[in-house]
């Protein structure tokens, strides 16, 4: 199975837990997104990211720049638990 037959999947399963007026209104909130034309400013893949430090789970000072010294660096903002 593909990763998009696999995020399709996902998609539908979601979409059948929900409530219609929920579903409603995250649609509604996607399409708004899309038209808004947010989709062609995003960051692609491969894309070289600012610099920036933010604090790790540790609350220790971590900056981009330092990590790129040591090599690719793969950036995950968790957005903790809803």
């Amino acid at each position: 199975m593909s990763l998009e037959d696999k995020l399709a999947a996902i998609r539908e399963m979601a979409d059948k837990r929900l409530p219609p007026e929920a579903r409603a209104v995250m649609h509604k909130a996607i399409e708004d997104l899309r038209a808004s034309g947010i989709t062609e400013r995003i960051a692609k893949a491969g894309s070289v990211a600012p610099d920036f430090t933010l604090p790790n789970a540790a609350g220790q000072s971590v900056s981009l720049a330092h990590l790129r010294e040591r090599g690719p660096v793969v950036v995950s903002f968790y957005r903790g638990r809803w």
